[in-house]
Order: C-alpha cells, then structure tokens, then sequence
C-alpha cells in the first residue's frame, strides 16, 4: 500500500500576525493550481526570528513569507540573496533549499506595483510619487517603484537618515531610469502628490497619519500597505480630502503570488482570488 506524502510545510512569521490572510489565499492558490502545501501562521517573539527560522527548516518547512517587524532579518540571515533583497536590505520570501542554505527574495515591490498599475489602473510613469516610510516595507518597493519611471520619487520617515540611506542605497537605479529620487523631512514632505504610498505602522498601531495633509490633491491615489479595519484610519482620512483611498489587500495577494510562483514554479490566479478575496464578508 502507498501512502500520500504530507504536503510541502509554508507558513508567514510576523509579531503580530494572527490578522494575516495569507494562509486563505495560498491555500486557495493551491487549489487553483493543484499544488499540495500547508500553509500556516507563525506569531515570533521580537527576539526570536533566528530560533524561528532555524525550527521551522528543521521541522521540514519549505518556506516562509517574513511581515513586520522581520523583513531585515530576512535579509540578513539568508544564504543567497536576489538583486532586490541586496538593494533593500530586506526580504519577505525566503526558501529553505536542499543544501540546507536559505534564498531570499522579495516580492513586495512587484506586488505594489502590480495592484497599483494593474487592479487600480495607475500608471506611474511620468508621475510624483511620495514613498512614507523607510522600514523594511518601504525598502522592498522602492525598487519596483523607480523601474515604472516615475517622475519623482520622495522618501519621508520619522527618523530622516533612515531615509537617506534608503535614497542613497537606490541612487544609482534613479539615475539610471533618470527619476529625481530625495529625502525630505516628514513635516515637510511637498504638496499635491499623484499617489501616496503609507509603509508605515501607523495604521497597524491606530497611530495618526505620519505626514500633513497637503500631500494629497483631488484625485491622488493614497494606498495604504495595510489592509483590512487596520487601514481604515488611512483611508477615511485620504476620503476626506478627495484622494482615492485603496488598501493593500491587492498587494498582498500580488506579492503572494509572486512567492508562490518563486516556491512551486507555477503561476496562480491572483485576480481571480483577489475579486474573490475582495467578496467575502
């Protein structure tokens, strides 16, 4: 008699994580696709991302989708590392390989991008984009962000050389796809901006919005990376001044399945589970 191998072991590790829906659309990305893996959350201890990683690898575990706060220990604890995870000092996917090395990339850029250019309609070319944040989340998309060919690109961040080395690591891309790439201090970020991009925690946190108001204009498209009631905050207060507010639920479901084809070589549905994503209760 033959017995059925136990599917490929994935899961997200994040501080907190128990909001992610990442296990829903990886399970449903394998039902689309008729790949066989069990995908789970992880809560890690703040000091405790290493022990872990190391755990989960020895236990059998594939991969692992890395959120807040771990996304530059990603970076730092993996074996190989992709273009963008060197640039940005920071990952959010990470494979377990044969060898016993860990690969890192990240897919949060190519997610933003696709929900932004693609789900919403925006084209970023030739357009003034304002980057709030300089964490682990701002830094895996700034990349993605100068590839579009923006007009401008401004970094903001409360601790203001955390985005000037975020500008600095990245300069050389901007030049190259001739787009004017600065830090400015967060109270005095510009005005007017054709889409604002929060990587920030304040939503997460219930916090007040980072940056003043005169960033927005009608009709500037203010996404939030969080999803969800965590950036309710964000949007009413983009809705009040006549931006269009859109969530990260599209950029997380993208970035998924960016991973997802990183991990099983195959390429899932990500609009239909999306729209199906967007209908649920």
């Amino acid at each position: 008699m033959t017995t059925t191998p136990a599917p490929d072991a994935y899961c997200v590790m994040g501080h907190p994580v128990e909001h992610s829906r990442s296990p829903w659309i990886h399970a449903r990305f394998a039902e689309l696709t008729g790949e066989r893996i069990d995908y789970t959350r992880r809560l890690v201890p703040l000091d405790g991302f290493a022990r872990a990683l190391a755990d989960f690898a020895a236990a059998g575990g594939r991969g692992c989708n890395v959120t807040v706060p771990f996304k530059h220990d990603a970076a730092r604890l993996a074996t190989v590392a992709s273009e963008r995870v060197r640039r940005a000092g920071a990952a959010n996917t990470l494979t377990f390989l044969p060898d016993g090395s860990v690969h890192a990339d990240n897919t949060d850029g190519l997610g933003l991008v696709a929900d932004i250019v693609r789900n919403a309609g925006v084209a970023l070319a030739g357009r003034d984009v304002l980057l709030v944040g300089a964490g682990g989340a701002a830094a895996g998309v700034l990349a993605p962000l100068l590839e579009q060919g923006p007009r401008r690109i401004v970094v903001v961040n409360r601790t203001a050389a955390r985005a000037q080395a975020l500008v600095q690591a990245h300069a050389d891309l901007a030049a190259a796809r001739q787009v004017a790439l600065q830090a400015l201090p967060i109270e005095e970020p510009g005005t007017g901006f054709d889409v604002v991009v929060n990587a920030t925690a304040s939503s997460l946190a219930g916090g007040e919005i980072p940056v003043p108001g005169a960033v927005l204009r009608e009709g500037t498209l203010a996404y939030d990376m969080m999803y969800g009631p965590a950036a309710q905050g964000f949007m009413d207060w983009a809705r009040t001044r006549g931006a269009v507010p859109r969530d990260g639920l599209g950029m997380l479901v993208e970035q998924a399945a960016e991973a997802f084809a990183v991990w099983r070589g195959v390429r899932p549905p990500a609009a239909q589970v999306l729209q199906e994503l967007r209908a649920q209760p």
